[in-house]
């Protein structure tokens, strides 16, 4: 791997944005100095931001790979190598893709069935293999309203790069789904579900809330903690979901759902994640909080593109715009998103860590991907 400068950037740090250069050798940031000079061999930026490569702690977008239309699989390894190039053109460097363990079977009509461990071979082959353009980790989102969780558990007992376990509830009448007329809204749409398919979807899902969900978390928890993963919470909604959090000593709240949550997260020191889409439309899909709303009290830490690529550099600069200071936006998708997994290598520019960057330029208020470095090796 060849050394390479990159000069008369607008570098941004996590708190400022400066004017500099930036060397790289042997995959790692040796060197960042000030000024517009542009030394012989070094690559003229013109001006173009420089920042670390995003990362992305949540993002269902492999599913949408694997499944392109009703009844149409792809092949593990084409979906995730799909996955793959996209992000990378996106300008993000690092993802932990998100696989749903847990899954109602007995219940054909909403298509749920496992595929979680298949995926993650198929990640960690490519992974070790050097297929890959941008480094992937695995996200275990599971599922405590279900039927298959302990199997789905026990099959990734050992498994290399899952570094998050986040615990969900999606049965009628909890979290994202307080308000049940959301949840009929979805399951028509989503599923064409009838009336009376939903009644018995309903019935179904509280019946296993009730008899299995207590044990599915315990069980879940425990897993996290021994795969030593950051332990997420999903869709908090009232004080009690916030409570259960804190005493599973929860690092990460995915996508609060009222502003009264989020502000308990960030005063019990969990960093609050807000979706992309949500911030670019400013408003929730679900009809719930609107993570414009957070912005204003300080309680949007990180942002997820969730299930548009796209979103999350976008976003990042909307909030750049919010605040007067891009630096202050592109934190929430790098050195705070780092700092909530546990990547001490990453997320920030500085001499010793790994040289994943993203330079883009403005046209107008829209970011323009220029070029993205993975590890020192330019993948988009």
């Amino acid at each position: 791997m060849t050394a390479f400068t990159l000069a008369n950037a607008s570098i941004v740090t996590p708190t400022e944005v400066m004017t500099g250069r930036l060397t790289v050798e042997s995959g790692v940031i040796t060197e960042i100095a000030t000024g517009d000079g542009v030394p012989q061999g070094a690559v003229d930026c013109g001006g173009d931001y420089l920042s670390p490569g995003l990362i992305e702690l949540h993002t269902d977008n492999l599913e949408r790979h694997m499944k392109p239309r009703p009844g149409v699989r792809q092949a593990h390894a084409d979906a995730v190598m799909a996955h793959d190039g996209e992000l990378a053109s996106t300008g993000i460097t690092t993802v932990f893709d998100a696989l749903r363990i847990g899954s109602v079977v007995s219940d054909s009509r909403t298509g749920y069935q496992p595929y979680a461990r298949a995926a993650a071979d198929a990640i960690n082959e490519l992974a070790d293999t050097d297929s890959l353009r941008i480094d992937h980790l695995v996200h275990l989102r599971a599922e405590v309203c279900s039927e298959t969780l302990v199997e789905e558990l026990k099959s990734f007992r050992g498994a290399p790069r899952v570094r998050i376990v986040s615990l969900m509830d999606h049965s009628p009448g909890q979290r994202q789904f307080r308000d049940t007329a959301q949840l009929k809204q979805y399951l028509r749409g989503k599923h064409n579900m009838s009336d009376d398919a939903i009644a018995d979807h309903f019935t179904r899902m509280k019946r296993l809330r009730e008899e299995m969900s207590d044990m599915h978390r315990g069980l879940a928890l425990d897993f996290a903690r021994d795969a030593g993963a950051v332990i997420a919470s999903h869709d908090d909604t009232t004080a009690a979901d916030v409570e259960m959090a804190v005493e599973a000593d929860t690092h990460l709240a995915e996508f609060p759902t009222t502003i009264e949550a989020a502000r308990l997260c960030a005063g019990h020191g969990i960093a609050v994640m807000m979706g992309a889409p949500n911030l670019m439309r400013g408003s929730s899909h679900s009809g719930n909080v609107s993570a414009l709303d957070l912005v204003g009290p300080g309680l949007l830490h990180i942002l997820s593109s969730d299930y548009v690529p796209s979103t999350l550099l976008r976003a990042a600069v909307k909030l750049g715009g919010i605040a007067g200071n891009m630096a202050a936006g592109m934190a929430t998708v790098t050195s705070a998103p780092a700092k909530a997994a546990n990547l001490q290598d990453r997320g920030t520019l500085a001499a010793g860590l790994r040289a994943d960057l993203l330079r883009f330029r403005m046209a107008g208020d829209r970011p323009i991907v220029r070029g993205v470095w993975s590890a020192g090796r330019q993948v988009a």
